[in-house]
């Protein structure tokens, strides 16, 4: 059982590092945003094209934009806080009792 607990600990521990990246390309297209970054710009480009996934159902759900200002970076990063304090500790938590026999 101590080998699915590792495993299990591997996959929330990669699962936990890909969401923080993710949200810091969220902040950075966020403050990206602010600004008039050139579209043709190849980093920009790839942070546009790795955030608008997500953005694209918000703002369906909010209508393009509220006023001046765009929720849906808001709404994004507080999702990844909610999968990482949820799902991920619970992962870890379950991954520890495997280890160390408290689930059977």
């Amino acid at each position: 059982m101590f080998i699915f607990g590792n495993l299990l600990l591997g996959v929330a521990k990669v699962l936990d590092m890909v969401l923080t990246v993710y949200l810091w390309v969220v902040v950075i297209s966020a403050v990206m945003s602010w600004f008039s970054p050139d579209p043709y710009n190849p980093l920009v480009r790839i942070i546009r094209s790795i955030t608008e996934p997500a953005y694209r159902p918000i703002r369906r759900f909010l209508g393009a934009r509220l006023g001046m200002i765009d929720f849906s970076p808001i709404i994004v990063i507080i999702a990844i806080i909610f999968v990482k304090t949820v799902f991920v500790t619970s992962l870890i938590e379950l991954a520890y009792k495997l280890k160390t026999g408290g689930i059977i």
